[in-house]
C-alpha cells in the first residue's frame, strides 16, 4: 500500500483529495511538524464471507452462566 505524508494543516485544505486517495489505496499519515499523529487506511473488507457454524463445539456455556454470582463474590477482602 502506497504511504503519503501531509502535515495536519494541509490535510484540514485538501481533505476531500485524500480522502479520494484512501479510497484508491493509499495510506494517509498525518503529522504536526516531523510527528506522526494518525494513519488515514482504507476500511478493509472481509475477502471471503464468514461461515456460521464452522467451529461448532469450540466455545461453550456453562449451564449457570446467568445465575447471580455468589455473596462472597462481592466482598472484597483488604
Amino acid at each position: 500500500m502506497p504511504t503519503k505524508t501531509v502535515d495536519v494543516r494541509e490535510a484540514q485544505v485538501s481533505f476531500k483529495e485524500l480522502l479520494s486517495l484512501v479510497v484508491e489505496g493509499t495510506e494517509i499519515v498525518l503529522t504536526e511538524g516531523s510527528t506522526p499523529l494518525a494513519r488515514l487506511v482504507p476500511i478493509a473488507s472481509p475477502t471471503t464471507p464468514r461461515i456460521a457454524g464452522l467451529h461448532t463445539g469450540a466455545i461453550w456455556t456453562s449451564d449457570d452462566f446467568d445465575e447471580p454470582l455468589p455473596e462472597e463474590f462481592w466482598i472484597r477482602e483488604a
